[in-house]
């Protein structure tokens, strides 16, 4: 055990895992979506009108968590490569609805069968016990590092984040 930091050796070598693992899928994520001409960001878009099918760029600005700026920058990059579609909003003459594109509709179809087939090829040796054993431990993981990146919770020991000086 790390005396220092009261880590045990497996939760470090999980902790390890975890940053190689997020780091090979990263760079694998970025590889790819480059063959396709695209950033993170842009493919962030085009799954979410994948998803909800033609939204408002309000919309796809919560749905994304970005400013609507930076949407506008993200769509004006896909409407130029053919990806994406602006059209007037059919009873708000101050909103715009993004939509995909045919081509856009190929990319999207593309990037899920490239998805489903690198999950096929990871897991195809997993039983449904382990992979259920899997997902539920990510789910905690998850779920630990989105209470932590809530302003609220603590930073630092005895510091409460968003309550200094109280």
């Amino acid at each position: 055990m790390n005396a220092i930091h009261n880590v045990s050796a497996t939760q470090e070598a999980a902790l390890q895992r975890l940053w190689a693992l997020a780091l090979i899928l990263g760079q694998g994520m970025q590889s790819g979506l480059a063959e396709r001409g695209l950033t993170l960001a842009r493919a962030h878009v085009i799954w979410q009108l994948q998803q909800d099918g033609a939204i408002t760029q309000r919309a796809l600005s919560r749905a994304l968590r970005v400013t609507p700026r930076n949407v506008t920058g993200l769509v004006d990059g896909l409407e130029a490569d053919g990806l994406v579609a602006r059209a007037a909003h059919p009873t708000d003459r101050r909103a715009t609805l993004v939509s995909l594109t045919p081509k856009g509709v190929q990319v999207a179809e593309a990037m899920r069968r490239d998805q489903d087939g690198f999950a096929q090829l990871l897991f195809r040796d997993a039983s449904a016990r382990e992979l259920d054993a899997f997902v539920t431990m990510l789910d905690r993981i998850l779920g630990r590092i989105g209470e932590l990146m809530r302003p609220s919770t603590v930073t630092a020991p005895g510091v409460t984040g968003g309550q200094e000086g109280s």
